[in-house]
């Protein structure tokens, strides 16, 4: 959904102490912009209007968090909702602007992020050639395993029905496991849940949102998954291997 152009949005990001546009030179040294290093580090793609943001970091002030987006008039609207829950400077936050395409020339390998949020992305669904823009896409799961430390976990949450089938198989090929599955994430009652507008408007609707956590096993895939094309068979597989890994964690879904 595209969001009108906010005059307001530039000039309040400029000036904004924990604002920062592109970030490539802090590659590697991210843990140096907060107020405590050595606290645990939380990247959220794609954080949108930052409403589940702001309260995420407020009920969570032992975490760092580091968010993306590539609109200033989204980022402005979140550095907004943030400081109205965290105050003007809160020492765990900082908002990026980034294109998440491009992630891995942002954030590095000795940055090491405990953990990595993919919320509601665009699921681009519309062609299957679009399908490799996804944040979910091979592309971005391989870039996001040099980011993560061992053993580091993604977050995902959809309401896409198609989106959350390719992803899984995604995440299969490229080296992740199970930890947790539901299809329907309000009824599972997980908790804590930080909702965004988007989610509360399709949860209205009685749409069920997906969710998934997912650990990165420590071998790396043998082929290079960013040439795989998702065939009949290749899903058949991944999905087996998927089924496995809820059985034997014994997760919901």
């Amino acid at each position: 959904m595209h969001m009108r152009t906010k005059k307001w949005a530039r000039p309040e990001l400029d000036a904004c102490p924990f604002y920062t546009n592109g970030g490539e030179e802090y590659r590697n040294a991210w843990r140096q912009r907060f107020a405590a290093p050595e606290r645990p580090l939380h990247l959220e793609m794609g954080c949108g209007k930052g409403v589940s943001t702001a309260a995420m970091v407020a009920d969570n002030p032992d975490i760092n968090y580091a968010v993306c987006d590539m609109s200033p008039d989204v980022l402005g609207t979140a550095r907004r909702n943030i400081i109205a829950a965290c105050g003007e400077n809160p020492g765990n936050i900082q908002i990026i602007r980034t294109d998440i395409c491009f992630i891995g020339r942002v954030f590095g390998p000795e940055d090491g992020a405990e953990r990595i949020y993919i919320h509601f992305c665009n699921p681009w669904t519309e062609h299957p050639k679009h399908a490799k823009r996804r944040l979910t896409h091979p592309r971005q799961l391989m870039q996001y395993r040099e980011i993560l430390k061992p053993g580091g976990e993604i977050w995902f949450k959809t309401d896409d029905d198609t989106l959350f089938q390719d992803s899984l198989v995604y995440l299969d090929l490229c080296g992740f496991e199970i930890r947790y599955l539901t299809h329907d994430l309000h009824a599972a009652g997980f908790a804590p849940n930080y909702i965004s507008e988007h989610e509360r408007k399709f949860t209205d609707l009685g749409v069920p949102i997906k969710f998934g956590i997912f650990r990165m096993k420590e071998e790396a895939p043998e082929f290079d998954p960013t040439r795989y094309r998702l065939t009949p068979g290749i899903r058949a597989e991944a999905l087996k291997r998927l089924d496995r890994d809820v059985n034997k964690e014994g997760d919901g879904r």
